[in-house]
């Protein structure tokens, strides 16, 4: 059993492939947290310090013993109004209005398989696969009841934390604040990795130490953001991509959230993670529940590598669903940057002729095809066909794009509306606002209240009917703005449920559509939209230099097949920087493979490159999809981006590199590789060269002399009995 209880001790064991998680409910009933790391045995309370601690309080459960101190004890699940002065997972302000929230172990029970979350995605596993610890903590004087939930997934090194408050009281009480998972540290030194951006250049990596105080990041804009992604690692000050400890945190959920990183007085650390504690506070009557959305823990000793391919691992098989997770994925080409609004059903056939001659499988019409709009300011909401515009219906364009061959998929925004529609005209008070006040506008749009029924219904209805309308074979969601005008308690948190609500209707009626989330391209990178969205548009930026920063900071805990990436014109519309059309293609491979361009305007020479690179990408795709996934440098320091995948019986390997900067005279390039069979040789398959594996991973493979700036590479390596 990979969940064990110790009757004697009450000591809670958590064990997986290569870690132990443990806690302990001590004598005084309070959960304590023992040990999470590397796996071993017997039982780790001998960890536990105890001396009298001044202006530390003392419960009254420990009597005269001022050595007892929640303020220096590490806890499983701290609140506040327990002694406890640190960051604290939860708060909740009871009805005669005090804020205390004093937790002590009631039972526990242990089941097979994996918890579900009512509303919410989760990590999914069969009974086989995974098991579940329900830890029951409650207040004795309020009656409030907390169920802590543990899911560990054996074979993954996976352990998913969640809680569920109940009013077990007869007064109503607010939750004002629920984390999901909290980590305590008695001693270590550490850094933090977090992932920090912007609209076009997200997911920067950021490593910092965690010094004496609290480092807070996360998101209040109704959404998981560009600003930081609700993923951070906890790394030891020597940790590197190949070797170290590392604690990763990952939350499952697309709304508002919060992690806090502290050192304490004494030089302990805590970390979690969930539901901000600003914008939120959650009413719960007598008799109800309240669910917190799931954290994905994870830990190894075997560097950053080895903790990126355990979430990637994960994401692919128990978060991403549907028929495309492990099965390739057309190839498409989106009408945006080849048109913008300025675009008729021919200009979209005339496309997907383009597309077939140069062998792309789909043509995405994306926005400006319903209502009114030719521009971003009118029309969203109004969710019927242009068939003017269009010249025609949409399902006469759809058989006339598969006439040519080509798929066809199309681009929607569900959660908005323009005040300029017929449907804000009927219906203003859908759209979510501060009662008196006028809207906070963002790119001149409003956000529909998915946190309504009615209005989602709505919504449903009208995308069904256009959907319904043809042979519809991929769909482009996009969120074109942040959350401003927070009218009320619970509508950050209800809203997310809503959209969640929505997707699962979608996907149940539509399992054959593929799905790709966006958020102005990655605003909304998050696992909790890769449960209903197998791939998401990693960023608006498309700069295959930018890109390779961008991709690199996704990496560390998001799968290559999760990122939508394209190939687009140049001078690129976001940076107008000029990079080849094989460069391009390089960067665009370490994802979802496509295009943003007017094949028609390009020349011979890229025509028949692009041919080139499909081919590539279709001999390749399935090992870019499934392959262990590598950082061979850091694009933020080095002056290369080098990334490679390796097949899982280490008999393929594709390497990719691309030159970030130019000098005179430079010196030699060499990168070094990871992953491969140290005992055998790999054949170059471009150069017919023949190397040792040990060699390429110690040593290095020497790269080209670069002839011209932003230079791309790619190696292929295939096992060979000998050389």
């Amino acid at each position: 059993m990979s969940i064990t209880f110790n009757e004697t001790t009450r000591i809670f064991t958590l064990t997986t492939a290569h870690t132990t998680y443990q806690m302990q409910a001590d004598a005084k009933g309070y959960l304590l947290h023992l040990y999470y790391g590397a796996r071993t045995a017997g039982e780790m309370d001998y960890l536990l310090n105890y001396a009298d601690r001044g202006f530390s309080g003392n419960p009254d459960s420990a009597g005269s013993d001022r050595t007892y101190s929640l303020d220096a004890l590490p806890q499983e699940y701290p609140s506040l109004g327990t002694g406890d002065f640190r960051n604290y997972a939860v708060n909740i302000q009871n009805g005669d209005g005090s804020q205390c929230c004093n937790l002590v172990y009631i039972s526990h029970k242990i089941t097979s398989g994996k918890y579900a979350l009512n509303g919410l995605p989760a990590v999914r596993a069969s009974e086989d696969e995974a098991e579940t610890l329900e830890i029951i903590l409650a207040d004795p004087v309020t009656k409030v009841e907390l169920h802590l939930l543990y899911g560990v997934l054996e074979k993954e090194d996976i352990i998913t934390r969640s809680v569920v408050i109940k009013n077990a009281g007869e007064s109503q009480i607010i939750i004002k604040k629920a984390q999901s998972a909290c980590l305590d540290f008695l001693h270590g030194d550490y850094d933090l990795i977090q992932f920090y951006g912007r609209h076009a250049m997200e997911r920067n990596l950021e490593r910092v130490p965690v010094s004496h105080g609290s480092i807070r990041i996360g998101s209040r804009r109704g959404s998981s953001s560009h600003q930081h992604n609700p993923g951070v690692i906890l790394a030891g000050k020597n940790t590197t991509e190949d070797s170290g400890s590392c604690y990763g945190m990952l939350f499952v959920y697309s709304g508002n959230f919060l992690a806090e990183a502290e050192k304490d007085q004494y030089n302990q650390t805590r970390i979690q993670m969930g539901l901000t504690d600003e914008l939120f506070e959650y009413p719960l009557a007598a008799g109800a529940g309240f669910t917190a959305p799931e954290v994905i823990l994870s830990y190894t000793n075997k560097g950053l590598a080895k903790l990126s391919q355990q979430y990637h691992h994960c994401i692919m098989n128990h978060i991403c669903q549907g028929k495309y997770v492990h099965e390739n994925r057309p190839v498409l080409i989106n009408s945006w940057e080849a048109a913008y609004f300025d675009f008729t059903g021919d200009t979209i056939v005339e496309l997907a002729k383009q597309a077939k001659e140069l062998g792309i499988d789909m043509v995405v019409m994306d926005d400006g095809w319903f209502g009114k709009r030719n521009d971003d300011n009118s029309s969203l909401g109004d969710w019927y066909v242009n068939e003017e515009k269009l010249g025609g219906t949409l399902a006469n364009l759809i058989q006339r794009v598969n006439a040519e061959g080509v798929k066809f998929g199309i681009w929607i925004e569900p959660e908005m509306v323009s005040e300029d529609s017929d449907l804000y005209r009927e219906h203003p008070d859908w759209a979510i606002a501060i009662p008196g006040r006028r809207p906070i506008r963002s790119r001149n749009q409003l956000i529909l209240d998915f946190s309504r029924k009615e209005v989602r219904d709505e919504i449903f209805k009208h995308i069904c009917d256009v959907l319904d309308q043809g042979n519809v074979e991929y769909i482009k969601w996009d969120m074109n703005r942040s959350m401003a005008d927070v009218y009320g308690q619970k509508v950050t948190y209800d809203y997310v449920l809503g959209v969640y609500d929505f997707l699962e209707k979608l996907t149940r009626r539509y399992p054959d559509i593929l799905i790709e989330g966006c958020s102005g391209g990655g605003g909304r990178f998050d696992a909790g939209m890769l449960y209903y969205t197998p791939q998401i548009w990693c960023s608006d930026n498309t700069d295959a230099i930018n890109r390779t920063r961008i991709q690199y900071g996704t990496s560390f805990f998001y799968p290559v097949a999760a990122m939508g990436s394209h190939v687009s014109a140049v001078p690129n519309h976001q940076t107008g920087r000029v990079t080849s059309m094989h460069t391009r293609g390089v960067a665009a491979m370490s994802g979802t493979f496509g295009y943003e361009l007017n094949p028609a305007l390009l020349s011979v020479e890229e025509k028949a490159e692009i041919r080139t690179q499909l081919a590539k990408y279709r001999e390749h795709q399935e090992l870019i999809r499934e392959g262990s996934y590598y950082r061979l440098s850091d694009p933020f320091q080095d002056e290369i981006s080098a990334w490679m995948v390796v097949s899982e019986n280490q008999e393929q390997a594709l390497v990719s590199v691309v030159r970030l900067s130019a000098e005179a005279n430079a010196p030699a390039t060499y990168v070094t590789l990871k992953g491969l069979a140290e005992d055998t040789f790999y054949l170059d398959k471009t150069t017919g060269k023949v190397y040792p594996g040990a060699a390429l991973m110690e040593a290095g493979i020497l790269l080209p002399v670069a002839g011209q700036e932003y230079e791309a590479y790619q190696i292929v390596l295939q096992k060979v009995e000998e050389k």
